[in-house]
Parts: C-alpha cells; sequence; structure tokens
C-alpha cells in the first residue's frame, strides 16, 4: 500500500520522507475527520480519528393513493438519499513514516473541530514538539494504562471476534472465541519492556496488581547481546527457526527420561541455557533466540497464572509490542499458560490488540459525545483483517516494513443487545459451519461468491440506470470483494471465524462502500406489488379448508414463499429466466413428507392445545414470501389469540423485506384484512427492527427496542425462516421458549451435505427442556 523508501536510523530529520501514501486507502474520509488521538510506541504509531461519512440509503416512502386509481402504480416510491452516519478510523504504521504521515494529515485536513490531540505511549513524549508543530494541535497527554483498558473494554464489547486462543498445530492457528456477554473481570497482561499485570472489574475499576522487570525490553536486550541483532522482529525471525533444546538443559538431561516422582515429562526444560555451562561448542543465534524467548515466555506465563489463580479469575488476555501477532510468542506464551494451569485457564489474544492504546485515547477525547452509548460495528471493506505473520505459510507477510494496517468502525442507528430468550448467552454461537475448520466448506463457499461476483456486480450496476458512473463504481465493488475473497483463502481467520454469514456481510460492506446501497430495491418493489394482489385469493383459499388441512396449507405456503430468495442461484437462474414462475409453481418444488427435518406433527399437536402468549417471527424475503408466506401464518396467529412481533431487518440486504418495506406492505394488508386491521389498531401485532443488515441473524446482537418488546409481551415462541437466518445461523441455537426454524435448501451443495437434495424442507419444531 506504500512505497517503501530507505529507513531512517532515529531523530526527526532522519524520518522516511520518500513514501507515497494512497489516501483512499489508508487516510479514508479525512477531509471530514473530527478528532484525533495517537498512540506511540518504540517503534508503531497508531493513529485514530472520527469522520462523518455522507454516504447513500435506500428509501422507500408510500405513495399519497387518495382519489386515484392505483392498479398499474407502483406500490411505493423509491429514492436514494444521502445520509451522514460517524465513523471511526485506526491506522497503524512504523515510526519511521510518522513525519511523512503528519504531513499528508495536515495537507488533507479540513474540517476539523478539535484543538487538541490525545496522545498515549511512550512516544508521545518523543515526538510531543514535532506532532504540535506539524498539526498545529495541542497534545494532552493520557496515562498508558487507562487508555489500554478502555480500548480493550470497547473491543470485547462491540467486536464479536475479537478474542482467539492460538493454536500451531491445528489446521487453524486462531480459535476464535465467543463473547461473554458480561466480559468483566478479566486479568489483562501487557508485555511491553517490562510486563504489567492489571485486573479489570469494570468499566471504570481496574488496579494494577503485580507485574516484572523481564519483559519484551528483556528479550530484546538480551537479545541484541546475545546475537548481534537490533531489530524486533529479526529476533523473533531468527527464534521461528531455532530449537531451543540444543540449548536448554531439559529434565532428560539431568535424570535420563522423566522425573516420574513429580510427574515431570523429560521434555521440560530443568534450566534455560543450561547447556551452554558444559558444551564446548559455539551456539547458533537461532537457537539461542529460542532458548531466550522460551525463557521470558514461561516466566511471564507462569506470573500471569499465579495472579489468575490467587484473584480467581479464567480469563487473561495478552497484549503488548511483545506479542505483535507472532506465532512463535503466542505459542510460547499459550504452552506455559496450559502447563501451569494444568488445563485450566487459557492464554487469550485480542484480534486488534495493537490498537488499544489509541481507542482508549481517542475514547478519553471524546467523553463528551458519550461513544460507549452507541453499538459499533467492524467495517469489513475498510479494515486490513488479522494476518499471519508465521514465516513458514505465508513468507511474502515477513516485511512488515512500508505496511499500513486499517480498522474500521462504524457506529450504528441503535444499540445491540441480547435476545433475551436465548438460553445461554455465553455459549451462544450464530454460525453453523465454521468455514476456518472445515477447508471442504471453506473452499466450496469462497468459489461460490467468486462466481456469483460479476452477477451481483451487474445486479448493482443496473439498479442504479440513471447514474452516470455506476459500471465503475460496479467494477470497483467487484475488484475490491475479489481481493476479500482472494485474502480470506490465504487467511480465512483475518475477520475472525469465516463463515457463510461473514461473507455476506463483507460484500454487503463492499457495497455500501460504493455507494450500493439496495441493489435489488426495483425487484423487491415488484414483487411487493404482484404479491398482494394475490393476498386476498390465498386468504379465501385457506379461510374455505378445515383446520388441520389449514395448518398444513400455512406452513406449506410459509415454505414455498421462501423459495423466492434472490441470493440462492438455484432460485435467481428460474426468476429470471421464467418471470412467470409464482406462489402455486413453488409449491410444486418442495420436497414431499417426510421432509429432511420433519417436526410438524409436533407441532400441529401443539396447536391443539392452548395458544402461545406472543410470538416473535423473523421474516426473511419480500414479495411472495412476507405476503402469501409470512403473513397468512401471522394471521392464524392472531385468530388464535396470540400476539405477534413481526422483526424485519433495519437496512437493506439481497432482496430481503425492510421495516420501512413492511410498514407499507402491512398498511396494505390491512387495508384488506380486517383481522390485521383489528390487530394493529389494538396492538396486537407490532412491526419493529431486528438492528441487523444482513441476510443472516445474530440473535447475540438485536435492537434494544426489540429485546425490551421481547421482555413485556412474555414471548414465548420463537419463529425463524429462511436459509440465512434458520440454516446457515441458529440451526442449533438454543432457546428458553419454544422454537420454530423453517426453510427451504436452495443450494445443491448444502442439501447434499445435510442428506437431502435441492428444496428440501428443513420443519424444525423444538421445545426446551424443563
Amino acid at each position: 500500500m506504500a512505497e517503501r523508501g530507505g529507513r531512517g536510523s532515529g531523530g526527526h530529520g532522519s524520518l522516511d520522507k520518500s513514501i507515497t501514501l494512497p489516501p483512499d486507502e489508508i487516510f479514508r474520509n479525512l477531509e471530514n475527520a473530527k478528532r484525533f488521538a495517537i498512540d506511540i510506541g518504540g517503534s508503531l504509531t497508531k493513529l485514530a480519528y472520527y469522520s462523518t461519512v455522507q454516504h447513500k440509503v435506500a428509501r422507500v416512502r408510500s405513495f399519497d393513493h387518495s382519489g386515484r386509481d392505483i392498479e398499474n402504480e407502483p406500490l411505493y416510491e423509491i429514492s436514494v438519499q444521502e445520509e451522514i452516519t460517524a465513523r471511526l478510523h485506526f491506522i497503524k504504521f512504523e515510526n519511521t513514516y510518522i513525519e511523512t504521515c503528519l504531513d499528508f494529515i495536515k495537507d488533507h485536513l479540513v474540517n476539523t473541530e478539535t484543538k487538541v490531540i490525545k496522545a498515549t505511549g511512550g512516544g508521545a513524549y518523543k515526538f510531543k514538539d514535532l506532532i504540535e508543530k506539524k498539526l498545529g494541535l495541542k497534545v494532552d497527554k493520557e496515562d498508558v494504562m487507562t487508555c489500554l483498558i478502555k480500548g480493550c473494554n470497547f473491543v470485547l464489547r462491540n467486536i464479536p471476534h475479537e478474542v482467539f486462543a492460538y493454536q500451531k498445530d491445528s489446521d487453524t492457528e486462531f480459535r476464535f472465541q465467543v463473547n461473554h456477554p458480561n466480559i468483566f473481570p478479566y486479568l489483562l497482561v501487557n508485555i511491553g519492556s517490562g510486563v504489567s499485570i492489571v485486573k479489570v472489574e469494570t468499566e471504570d475499576k481496574f488496579e494494577w496488581i503485580g507485574g516484572s522487570s523481564i519483559g519484551g525490553g528483556t528479550f530484546w536486550g538480551l537479545g541484541a547481546l546475545l546475537t548481534k541483532t537490533k531489530k524486533f522482529d529479526e529476533l523473533l525471525q531468527l527464534a521461528s527457526k531455532g530449537q531451543h533444546t540444543n540449548v536448554d538443559m531439559l529434565v532428560k538431561d539431568v535424570y535420563g527420561g522423566a522425573y516420574q516422582t513429580l510427574g515431570l515429562s523429560g521434555n521440560l526444560i530443568a534450566s534455560s541455557f543450561g547447556k551452554s555451562t558444559t558444551a564446548d561448542k559455539e551456539f547458533s543465534k537461532e537457537d539461542m533466540a529460542k532458548s531466550l524467548l522460551h525463557m521470558i515466555s514461561n516466566d511471564i506465563g507462569q506470573l500471569a497464572c499465579l495472579y489468575a489463580k490467587l484473584h480467581n479469575l479464567d480469563k487473561i488476555y495478552f497484549g503488548g509490542f511483545f506479542i505483535r501477532g507472532h506465532p512463535v510468542t503466542m505459542r510460547t506464551i499459550t504452552y506455559s499458560i496450559n502447563f501451569f494451569s494444568k488445563g485450566e485457564v487459557q492464554a487469550l489474544f485480542l484480534r486488534h490488540e495493537g490498537y488499544l492504546g489509541a481507542i482508549g485515547a481517542f475514547l478519553k477525547g471524546a467523553e463528551q459525545d458519550n461513544p460507549n452509548q452507541y453499538s459499533w460495528g467492524e467495517n469489513y471493506a475498510g479494515s486490513s483483517g488479522l494476518m499471519s505473520t508465521s514465516p513458514d505459510v505465508y513468507p511474502m507477510q515477513r516485511t512488515r516494513s512500508g505496511t499500513f494496517d486499517m480498522l474500521e468502525m462504524d457506529r450504528l442507528e441503535r444499540p445491540l443487545v441480547n435476545l433475551p430468550l436465548l438460553k445461554d448467552p455465553s455459549t451462544y454461537v450464530p454460525d453453523t459451519v465454521d468455514l476456518t475448520d472445515d477447508a471442504m466448506a471453506r473452499k466450496y463457499w469462497l468459489t461460490c461468491f467468486e462466481e456469483a461476483l460479476d452477477g451481483v456486480a451487474k445486479r448493482a450496476a443496473a439498479s442504479q440506470p440513471d447514474s452516470i458512473d455506476a459500471l465503475e463504481r460496479a467494477e470497483k465493488f467487484r475488484q475490491k470483494y475479489w481481493n476479500k475473497l482472494q485474502t480470506l483463502r490465504q487467511q480465512p481467520f483475518a475477520y475472525g471465524t469465516l463463515t457463510v454469514r461473514s461473507l455476506l456481510d463483507t460484500r454487503e460492506h463492499c457495497l455500501n462502500e460504493f455507494n450500493f446501497p439496495d441493489p435489488y430495491s426495483k425487484v423487491k418493489q415488484k414483487e411487493n406489488g404482484i404479491a398482494l394482489k394475490c393476498f386476498q385469493s390465498v386468504i379465501e383459499s385457506l379461510d374455505s379448508l378445515g383446520w388441520e388441512e389449514r395448518q398444513f396449507a400455512l406452513v406449506k405456503g410459509l415454505l414455498a414463499g421462501n423459495v423466492f430468495d434472490w441470493g440462492a442461484k438455484a432460485v435467481s437462474d428460474v426468476l429470471e429466466s421464467e418471470p412467470q414462475f409464482g406462489f402455486e409453481e413453488a409449491k410444486s418444488k418442495l420436497q414431499e413428507r417426510p421432509w429432511l427435518e420433519d417436526s410438524y406433527s409436533q407441532w400441529l399437536e401443539r396447536l391443539k392445545g392452548p395458544p402461545h402468549k406472543c410470538a416473535l417471527i423473523f421474516a426473511d424475503n419480500s414479495g411472495i414470501d412476507i405476503i402469501l408466506g409470512v403473513f397468512p401464518f401471522v394471521r392464524e396467529l392472531l385468530s388464535r389469540g396470540t400476539e405477534v412481533i413481526l422483526a424485519c431487518n433495519s437496512g437493506p440486504a439481497l432482496n430481503d423485506v425492510t421495516y420501512s418495506e413492511s410498514l407499507i406492505v402491512t398498511e396494505r394488508i390491512a387495508a384488506m384484512d380486517p383481522v390485521i386491521q383489528s390487530a394493529l389498531r389494538d396492538e396486537k401485532l407490532l412491526l419493529v427492527q431486528t438492528g441487523s443488515s444482513s441476510p443472516c441473524l445474530d440473535l447475540s446482537r438485536l435492537d434494544k427496542g426489540l429485546a425490551v418488546l421481547v421482555r413485556e409481551r412474555k414471548t414465548d415462541l420463537v419463529i425463524i425462516e429462511g436459509m440465512g437466518r434458520a440454516i446457515h445461523t441458529n440451526y442449533y441455537a438454543a432457546l428458553k421458549c419454544e422454537s420454530l426454524k423453517l426453510a427451504v435448501i436452495k443450494n445443491s451443495w448444502l442439501a447434499d451435505r445435510l442428506g437431502g437434495k435441492i428444496f428440501s424442507v428443513i420443519f424444525k419444531y423444538e421445545v426446551p427442556c424443563k
């Protein structure tokens, strides 16, 4: 991303000025930056700034149909409007480039509101005068540890796949952890020049409980003396190639094997550098560096373990420049913690560990805006992702100089919380298949998304026929998403656990990046209008059936509606080639009973009992799905005396129905149907937004208003429909109440893997164990 020039060796005068910085790739949206913070360490600078981002959003508005013939008019008006949202930018680069970067920032600043830049880290003192001179901003220094804790709390709360354990010998290096809804208490072990061990109990309550002078500086200093290697990363490179047993004395070297009395393996280190006292030979730089790394890491691991046990803590997060994402470091610390805790405590690392100080410094400077009252989400389109620095796996990434890592966080419109009905939020995993682990599935889905990319780009351009640059932007989208897919082929862990959901969400982020907020808006508008014309005849047909026959027809209609998914290639091909394909044709495609997953009989028996108090329904697609599938089902529940909360996406994704579209559709249905009309009037039917703009569903990140409503209405039934929400996610989700998960499998590969065929049916009715 940046051209590398000659490296300077120290003072301001020798700093590299030859690099070229592409502004659209690194310091994005700098002209709208409002507030800055900076964290300068011994070798890396982390810059943070807040900006307002102007982007396009699709809006729908009901026409005023009074006194007009509406037979051939669209159901509603679609407009693309400009919206301003907030974004946090974090950029990490080597101190070598600090003067050039400051010059670049100065030249591009336009609307900054602040006269102060918050600064933390040891380098904040060293570079204070340079920053003030270049930017004309007063440097306000903040406490390093306070900033680290604030930053750590922020990423733990807002980034679901932030925490990972390192497993060198497994297929994937990084094992991401489920975020616990309560992040406190935890132990933060910050390994800089020395080691600081901090117990964090609440957002603002933490205490330094111990530490050591033997830390990263010790490794670097002794390493330089032993190997004459002055650079930290090069020292770690040496260590990664070394064999510590050539230098260290092992238990078996002392006792001839294992020490059975104490249960010590013969391969344990009995004495670091122990062989140097007796061996009459020179040791290699690699072996000495490896021995030194083990010695320092084991010491830190044992200390951390003892403090964790002393304070009854089971979560230990490691950070600091000693870690820096280096596999050899993470492996030795992991081994040490596992050994000394006998497997009871796990060493955990953070995907954005390098940004914690900058994030914390920024939050200190933005306290008047109260950023913690909002939820934030990682913008995959503008973030670098976690890169492996393992020399044997990705040799091209060994040269870190000249690289700029980025993290972008978008402020979400509404705060997000857990669904109150999750059985155990601390163990809930939304995604059904972990593509990071499953190599065969990963290869299939990455290829699937690659093959679909040209069609998505074409659809995006076609959605804006009046835009002169739509084709150009669509091509930029195509290239950016293609590059993301190639990154994920090499580094599936780049953005946390790789799943079908994360691939879909990354695609949506890239579409939004190039101002394609809703490529399917016209498709949805047309299909909603067509489906509404059929609603009354569908209801009349259902009402003519006997009770038991009607229940099956309602379920079959719900499943048939779910066929209309433009995100599934098997369906989109049919819809584009056969425009007459409709509700009845979809019914004929469905698998006959018994279905692939079939608990319909249990559901029918349940319906013969008392009505549910309140049902929460997560809707999927626009058009036939919600109008002819979901609404007749909703109508039946209402007729039984069950209140209904109908939850739709806050923002667009594929042809999924959005909350604003559902309001218009419901208004039109209510005008035709007295059951829906009275339910709306009496607030027995409530429409809410999920807080999501994804084709999938994460029940741990839902709109707070929805969660409040679920509690207030004493919801006792959750219905999740669609392949994205009920199969790719939540297939194994355990709830406190009854649940119904139903979908039609519209992907041959997935159907085959589940033991079925294309258009196989999943109908999964679950009752929690008492």
